[in-house]
């Protein structure tokens, strides 16, 4: 099967022709959009990963230059117009579980780096700076933290949060047992969440309801001072009410991984350009932030998981069968 791989990276190339040697890969590093794909003629399948363009006019276009396959390097899908593939008849498959301990780990690391603010440390000690004023942290131990969403990922943060001896208060709509007992996650409502955690973490799909579930009226409810964090979707966070937040000192820190404007910035080297994007920009100006660019996953074996599973997704529908991994509009 011809297959034209769309925003393909150096640092998986290897992995994807590994595990996707029955088929013949065209490797493009621009994203999809309406106007790069037309770069897909002659592929009868194509992958795409979290920030192309996956609209229905994206879909039409592909469908007219005889795409019938989109398989998905995530495990996120609200990037794609499901109804229109549907309609389409254009099959879609993701990667439901890729490594949750490295979104997990990368989410508890931004923690401890806001707090023991480690760049700033860092930053000093090269310029021979030996200081110790401005760096003074807190115990994790003890210490209230609200995880919004207790899936695979969240599930995770848990675990590792509660050999911290955190206090674990969490939101979802179903709750895990498994971490009442073995871990004593209290679940509650997210107001609940919101006014009594020292750090909130985020761990939700992006749906109409989760969208901006961090908002002015949801900041206004945390404590001075709270760590916000977010390794989910970017639009699970109003961007510009968190500066707000940050201006007043009610966000002590904020770690983020993902950014809901990240298309066309993420992933890519900006270096001798000039940022356009004024809200990142003011982000980038506050020492208490701390930016990722969507790196969470970025492990060996979440790399080994995605190409194997793309390729399995890539080899049941050149064989004519459906993978367990397909999604339905």
């Amino acid at each position: 099967m011809q297959v034209a791989i769309y925003s393909s990276h150096k640092f998986e190339k290897n992995y994807l022709e590994r595990f996707c040697s029955a088929h013949s890969l065209r490797f493009l590093e621009v994203r999809l959009t309406a106007e790069t794909a037309s770069l897909a003629q002659g592929a009868q399948a194509v992958s795409i990963f979290v920030n192309d363009d996956g609209s229905a006019p994206v879909l039409r276009k592909l469908n007219d230059l005889g795409v019938r396959y989109l398989a998905l390097r995530s495990a996120g899908f609200n990037h794609v117009d499901l109804k229109e593939a549907n309609h389409l008849g254009m099959r879609i498959a993701r990667v439901p579980d890729y490594s949750p301990a490295a979104i997990a780990e990368h989410t508890v690391a931004l923690m401890l780096v806001l707090n023991r603010k480690l760049i700033r440390a860092h930053s000093r000690i090269r310029d021979l700076n030996f200081s110790l004023e401005g760096l003074t942290g807190f115990d994790m131990s003890g210490k209230t933290v609200g995880i919004l969403g207790t899936g695979k990922i969240g599930s995770v943060v848990a675990r590792i949060l509660h050999g911290f001896n955190c206090n674990l208060l969490a939101f979802d709509p179903y709750p895990n047992e498994d971490l009442k007992t073995k871990y004593n996650v209290s679940y509650t409502d997210y107001l609940t969440v919101f006014r009594e955690s020292d750090i909130i973490t985020l761990h939700l799909p992006l749906t109409n309801e989760s969208k901006y579930i961090i908002n002015k009226e949801a900041l206004s409810a945390m404590k001075t001072g709270v760590m916000l964090i977010n390794t989910s979707r970017g639009g699970l966070v109003d961007t510009k009410e968190v500066i707000k937040a940050l201006k007043k000192g009610k966000i002590g820190s904020f770690g983020i991984d993902v950014y809901e404007e990240e298309g066309g910035l993420f992933f890519e080297d900006h270096s001798d350009q000039i940022l356009q994007d004024d809200v990142i920009a003011r982000l980038m100006t506050f020492q208490n932030v701390m930016i990722t660019s969507h790196q969470a996953f970025l492990t060996h074996e979440a790399l080994v998981k995605i190409a194997e599973t793309t390729g399995y997704n890539l080899d049941c529908w050149a064989k004519g069968t459906s993978p367990e991994n397909e999604v339905v509009g």
